[in-house]
C-alpha cells in the first residue's frame, strides 16, 4: 500500500508539471526541428534584436538587399514589445523601401553600415522617396555616422527643374512622414537625386548630428525640408548642398533650428510660401546659433507674388554668423524663380512679428540687408536688432535696402537700415 501511494504521488507531480508546461507555452517535445530558415526573433512576445545579415542581407554594395530589410522590418513592426534592428558594417544596396507603420511596439534601427541607392534614374511617382519612414510612433534611428548615398550625379544632369518648374519627378533621399515622439540621430545623406531629407506631418521629432553632403551643382537638393509639422527640433547639422540648407514649408509650428553649419548652398529659408492654394500658417520658428558660409543667401523669408492668402508669424533668426554670404538678411515677397510667376501682383502672404537679431559677419554683396514686403499685404512688426555685416568689395561698404516696409530698429545697425530702395532679383 505504501508503494502504491508513492506511485500515485509521483504520477500526480508529473501531471501537474505537464499542465504547467502547457500553460507556459513550452513545447512538450523539444526534439529536432525542420531545417527551414526564418527571420530571427527575440524573446517571446517581442521582436528583440534582429540582424539584417541574419535575414539574408549581404552588405557588399552590389547585391540587392531590399528583401532582407523588408523581412526584418515586418518582424519588428509586428512584435508586441520593443524591437531593435541591427545593421552591421557594410554597404547595403537597396531599391525604394518604405518602413511603414503603425507598429505594435517601439522600433529602433541601429545602423553601423551604409545604405546605397541605384545610380540609374528611373521613373518614379511624384514626391516619392528612396528610403521612407512612415506613420511611426516612438521610433529611434541611431545612425552612428551612417551614410545614405543617393548616387545622384546622373540625376542632376537630367534635372530640368529650373526650366520647367516641375521638380518632383526624382526621389527624395530620406522621407520622414507622420512620425510622432521620435528621434533621428547621427545620419548623413549624400548625393541625393532631389531633396536630401523631407520631414512632413510629424509631431515632436528631434533630429541631431545630421550631415548633408552634395556639390553645388546638385540642383534642387534642399538639405532638410520641414513642413506641416509641430514641435520639430533640428539640433546640430553640417550641410553642404546645391540648394537651401534648411527650408521651412507651410504648416510648420514650434520649430527650433540650432547649431547648423550651412555652406555651400542657398542658406536657411522660410518658404517659399504662397505658391499653392490652402497652405497652412507658419508659426513659431526659431533659427539660432548657426554659421552660414559661402552661400547664395543667408537667412531669408520668401513668398510668391500673386499668391493666395497665407500667414507666417513669430519668426526669429538670432545669433547667426555670416562668412562671405550673398545677401545675408533677406525678406523677398516678390520671389520668382521661374517664368510662370505673376510678376507685379502683390503676395497675399501676411508676415508679422519677424526678428533678425545679432546677425554678424561678412557680406559677399554690397546689399547686406534686403527687405521687400508685399505692397498689398504689408509686413507688420519686422525688427532688426544688433546687426553688424560688412562688405569689403570694390562697390563700397555694405548697405541696407527696403521696400514697402519700415523695420523696428534696436542696438547696433551696420549697415544702416533702409538707406536704399530694394528691388527684386539678385
Amino acid at each position: 500500500m505504501v508503494g502504491l501511494r508513492r506511485a500515485k504521488t509521483v504520477l500526480l507531480v508529473l501531471v501537474v508539471a505537464i499542465l504547467n508546461t502547457i500553460a507556459n507555452g513550452a513545447p512538450l517535445d523539444p526534439g529536432p526541428k525542420g531545417s527551414g530558415a526564418a527571420a530571427p526573433t527575440g524573446p517571446a512576445g517581442t521582436g528583440g534584436a534582429l540582424d539584417v545579415k541574419a535575414a539574408g542581407a549581404k552588405g557588399d554594395g552590389t547585391t540587392d538587399d531590399t528583401a532582407a530589410f523588408l523581412a526584418v522590418w515586418k518582424t519588428a513592426c509586428e512584435a508586441a514589445g520593443p524591437s531593435t534592428i541591427t545593421m552591421p558594417k557594410g554597404d547595403y544596396l537597396v531599391n525604394n523601401i518604405e518602413f511603414l507603420g503603425p507598429c505594435k511596439g517601439p522600433v529602433t534601427l541601429e545602423m553601423h553600415g551604409n545604405m546605397k541607392a541605384p545610380a540609374t534614374v528611373g521613373a518614379t511617382k511624384p514626391n516619392s522617396g528612396w528610403i521612407d519612414f512612415t506613420n511611426l510612433a516612438d521610433f529611434t534611428l541611431n545612425g552612428n555616422g551612417a551614410i545614405f548615398d543617393g548616387q545622384g550625379s546622373l540625376a542632376w544632369k537630367a534635372n530640368d527643374c529650373a526650366k520647367t518648374g516641375k521638380c518632383n519627378s526624382l526621389p527624395i533621399n530620406i522621407r520622414f512622414t507622420g512620425l510622432t515622439n521620435s528621434k533621428i540621430i547621427g545620419i548623413t545623406s549624400t548625393n541625393s537625386k532631389l531633396f536630401h531629407m523631407n520631414v512632413l506631418n510629424c509631431k515632436n521629432v528631434t533630429l541631431e548630428k545630421i550631415g548633408i553632403d552634395a556639390p553645388p551643382e546638385s540642383l534642387n537638393t534642399d538639405g532638410i525640408h520641414i513642413g506641416r509639422s509641430i514641435g520639430v527640433n533640428l539640433l546640430g547639422a553640417k550641410i553642404k548642398t546645391g540648394d537651401d540648407c534648411v527650408s521651412i514649408g507651410d504648416g510648420t509650428e514650434n520649430l527650433i533650428v540650432e547649431n547648423v553649419e550651412c555652406g555651400p548652398g542657398h542658406g536657411i529659408a522660410v518658404g517659399s510660401l504662397g505658391r499653392y492654394p490652402n497652405e497652412q500658417p507658419v508659426k513659431g520658428v526659431t533659427v539660432r546659433k548657426c554659421l552660414i558660409k559661402n552661400t547664395m543667401n543667408g537667412v531669408r523669408i520668401k513668398t510668391w507674388p500673386g499668391s493666395p492668402p497665407g500667414i507666417a508669424s513669430n519668426i526669429i533668426f538670432e545669433d547667426i554668423t555670416m562668412d562671405n554670404v550673398s545677401t545675408p538678411v533677406l525678406i523677398d515677397q516678390e520671389y520668382c524663380p521661374y517664368a510662370d510667376c505673376k510678376v507685379g501682383v502683390p503676395s497675399k502672404v501676411k508676415l508679422s512679428d519677424v526678428t533678425f537679431k545679432n546677425i554678424k559677419g561678412t557680406s559677399a554683396t554690397k546689399i547686406a540687408v534686403k527687405l521687400i514686403c508685399s505692397s498689398g499685404t504689408p509686413c507688420t512688426n519686422v525688427a532688426l536688432a544688433d546687426i553688424n555685416l560688412v562688405h569689403k568689395g570694390a562697390e563700397g561698404p555694405a548697405v541696407g535696402a527696403c521696400a514697402n516696409m519700415k523695420p523696428v530698429l534696436t542696438g547696433q545697425m551696420i549697415p544702416p537700415a533702409c538707406t536704399e530702395i530694394a528691388k527684386s532679383g539678385p
